[in-house]
């Protein structure tokens, strides 16, 4: 019965748009970075010099900056290395066959690192200290509120065997996985310093222009972050198409690569990378970089069409993508996300990689545009591209399923069941498990969407996420700016959905508690079980197989949505009090005529028992 009813009305549309102002009363910081750096493919080492001009938009004075150093995370007895020794769930991808760290394991010129040599902060010597995966900075002199300084630093660097995301000679083969590689200037925002330690997880950064010169052995092709400002000396499939690339002396080149509006620089190289791009009709170029291999072609080149439905997927249905570039490039391990490209592995499953593919791009609207803390709030970038990549997915590829959120429904339910459920507002790095982690993370993320939807509509939720873009990109949204936005939208109070949903474990319980005769009609009781509030839309199926459904507001929204199944008749009932743990209703018909009843037809609502949600005549 409930298949046929998900069959008959599973909610669809998913696409709308609206224009929007900016916030005003909002400041964030800006950083500009040129750096110029030579890599050592032999030793895999490197060095570095960095001119960083920072911009103090904040209304505080700052007497201390911080720099991240990511690459010492992977030394035996790092934060990294130890938590991921105590972990109950450790990541597969970085323990051994016999469950110990790999990590641990590193030997002297395995392990990665990245130290600071020197440093001045406008031509002024700094007091600095290396505290792991983060560098303390206190200051010569203090950046007032409005003011500008300008840090210089030389740098080394060593590129770990790959364990996670970044390093060399992953398992695909492919020699260099750059990612995390420089010294990162933290995020200061109305919170305070986000100088959190490299351990496990995501990243928080710092908007800014980036002008990065690379010299590495010539043989090797780079693809990443920024457009490349001289294509003609460095050819590898860069040069205009029909030219010839001027011939270069000595044994290395120096890629030369600007990159405006961005918080992160990512590159990847090897010497057996075959480079392909595709031109999109709205001028956006996509680079594809892959190892020459025959196992991989079938795989890369299949991506590359998919790769174009994805970004026109995702600019009709969030926004338009701002940058004239995406390069998808095999390396790293998994998939992840950065600045105008992301690194992905394998090659011998197309299905696997597109879907990955897919994922990835998604970030770079949510998290590359739309640029949350990630620590903090990695819900709102996993979350967020789940629930689209998955809208994506379902269209390009023509998976046409009835709800194509599914297996994120699925895992929350599993999550709940296990009792391991922390709140989403736990810091990423601070979960008990891993698994906790991505469910919260990803699956609950992505039904904070797919139930906003059934709240507000479905009409009204793609035009929350598309003024949420407007309003928000090249910016660092929290998460009362999609809440707020979602109101603005509706015109609903939604701070219940917020608060319950993110920061606490309460679950959603609605049950049909009874049906009964009532005169010539019938009497539904639905009861409240769990503590999350909702509201409810019943559907009500008939003898004769005809339908009409009935609607209780919860009072606290202070709104109704527009009937979700215009087909159908509707009655919208009074507001249901949350405090009040049933809610009757009468229907005009008698309850012999009355084949089922069903709570939420659309399955969009978590309810953690569906058993309680079906009456069915006997």
């Amino acid at each position: 019965m409930k298949t046929l009813f998900l069959s008959l009305l599973m909610v669809t549309g998913f696409a709308c748009s609206i224009n929007a102002q900016n916030q005003a009363n909002y400041w964030q910081q800006h950083v500009d970075y040129t750096m110029d750096v030579n890599m050592d493919v032999e030793s895999y080492q490197y060095t570095g010099t960095q001119k960083l001009v920072y911009t103090n938009n904040s209304p505080d004075e700052l007497t201390r900056v911080y720099y991240h150093l990511f690459f010492n995370a992977f030394q035996p007895g790092s934060e990294m290395d130890i938590r991921l020794q105590n972990i109950q769930d450790p990541d597969r991808r970085m323990i051994t066959e016999d469950k110990k760290s790999r990590i641990a394991a590193l030997k002297e010129d395995e392990i990665g690192y990245l130290h600071v040599e020197s440093l001045t902060q406008d031509g002024q010597k700094v007091s600095f200290n290396e505290e792991g995966t983060v560098l303390v900075v206190d200051l010569a002199k203090p950046i007032p509120s409005g003011g500008k300084t300008t840090f210089e630093m030389t740098f080394k660097g060593q590129v770990p065997v790959q364990i996670r995301r970044s390093g060399r000679n992953n398992k695909d083969g492919v020699a260099l996985s750059m990612s995390q590689w420089y010294p990162k200037l933290a995020e200061y925002d109305f919170e305070g310093w986000h100088a959190d330690p490299y351990i496990a997880r995501e990243f928080h950064g710092v908007w800014g222009d980036f002008d990065v010169k690379l010299t590495i052995d010539k043989d090797y092709v780079v693809g990443g972050t920024g457009y490349l400002q001289n294509p003609q000396e460095i050819g590898h499939g860069y040069e205009a198409p029909g030219t010839k690339v001027k011939k270069q002396k000595g044994k290395t080149l120096t890629w030369h690569f600007k990159a405006p509006m961005v918080h992160d620089f990512m590159w990847a190289a090897d010497p057996d990378y075959v480079h392909d791009t595709l031109k999109m009709e709205n001028g956006t170029t996509l680079h594809f970089l892959y190892k020459n291999d025959p196992k991989f072609e079938e795989t890369w080149k299949a991506v590359q069409p998919m790769t174009a439905k994805a970004m026109d997927f995702f600019n009709k249905n969030i926004g338009p993508y701002p940058y004239d570039q995406y390069s998808v490039i095999q390396g790293g391990d998994g998939g992840m996300e950065y600045a105008m490209g992301t690194l992905i592995t394998g090659g011998d499953r197309p299905g696997s990689v597109i879907g990955t593919m897919i994922h990835e791009l998604a970030h770079s609207w949510f998290q590359h545009v739309l640029a949350t803390n990630e620590s903090k709030h990695e819900w709102m970038d996993e979350g967020f591209t789940s629930f689209i990549s998955a809208l994506c997915s379902n269209e390009i590829r023509e998976s046409n399923k009835d709800n194509p959120f599914e297996n994120s429904y699925k895992g929350y339910y599993n999550l709940v069941q296990s009792g391991k459920e922390q709140p989403q507002s736990t810091h990423a790095d601070r979960y008990e498990l891993n698994f906790a982690y991505s469910i919260a993370a990803y699956s609950k993320g992505a039904i904070f969407l797919s139930q906003l939807g059934y709240v507000i509509g479905q009409d009204k939720l793609m035009e929350t996420l598309r003024k949420y873009y407007a309003d928000f990109k090249f910016k660092h949204p929290v998460p009362n700016d999609i809440k707020r936005t979602a109101e603005k939208v509706s015109g609903m109070e939604l701070d219940w959905y917020l608060t319950d949903w993110t920061q606490t474990t309460n679950t959603i319980d609605y049950g049909i508690k009874s049906v009964e005769s009532n005169g010539n009609g019938t009497k539904i009781t639905l009861e409240r079980i769990g503590l999350m509030p909702m509201p409810q839309d019943v559907l009500v199926v008939y003898n004769d197989d005809t339908r009409e459904t009935f609607y209780a507001p919860l009072r606290m929204m202070r709104g109704e949505k527009d009937n979700p199944y215009p087909q159908i008749k509707r009655t919208v009932l009074p507001d249901w009090p949350w405090a009040f743990p049933t809610y009757e209703f009468t229907i005009d018909k008698p309850v012999s005529s009355i084949k089922a009843i069903l709570i939420d037809p659309s399955q969009l609502m978590a309810d953690v028992n569906g058993e309680n949600n079906i009456w069915q005549a006997e």
